[in-house]
């Protein structure tokens, strides 16, 4: 599968290069092109780096890992990208970090705000309740680990489970973006 990643930091570097050792294609980016480039070229032939628009057209599947209050940017600048398209959104939503967009997402819930502020896309709400840290491992451990997600798209539901697979968790519906 083609993954394109927006936010290549703690959780999108990490999981683009599980993915990429899977046998995925990843694309990384992110504000700083330069470290997309240097992250890529550390993953082997699977990992190339370019712009979020270049990204976002890229992937089967797009991985949005950015601080809550860039969401509304990410929105914008990749909207029609986005339409119809899986989206992973690992965003957590954090006052002090956050501001008032992260105020107004935990207010909201943070399924149903990043919906609206990524109109058209078919969001999966997954990784977002493991540190970076962990996944790495995830591979090695038997039984499995369980992995919250929710959504509303059963297909979509059904894409990112295969993926949550792939980096050693078993998926866990805990219901829709509501939740």
């Amino acid at each position: 599968m083609k993954i394109g990643i927006v936010g290549s930091g703690r959780v999108g570097g990490t999981l683009g290069g599980i993915w990429a050792n899977a046998g995925h294609s990843v694309m990384f980016s992110s504000l700083d092109l330069e470290h997309d480039r240097k992250l890529a070229a550390g993953m082997g032939a699977n990992a190339s780096a370019g712009t979020p628009r270049e990204a976002a057209a890229f992937g089967d599947v797009l991985l949005i890992s950015v601080p809550y209050h860039a969401l509304p940017s990410v929105g914008k600048d990749l909207g029609e990208l986005l339409k119809g398209r899986v989206v992973i959104d690992t965003c957590n939503p954090i006052t002090d970090r956050d501001g008032e967009v992260g105020k107004w997402a935990q207010e909201k819930g943070a399924g149903l705000a990043s919906a609206e502020l990524l109109p058209g896309a078919r969001i999966v709400r997954c990784f977002n309740a493991v540190g970076y840290s962990r996944l790495p491992d995830a591979a090695k451990r038997e039984p499995r680990y369980g992995m919250p997600i929710a959504g509303d798209d059963p297909k979509a539901i059904a894409i990112v489970s295969g993926l949550v697979r792939d980096i050693g968790y078993e998926p866990v519906l805990v219901g829709s973006l509501a939740m």
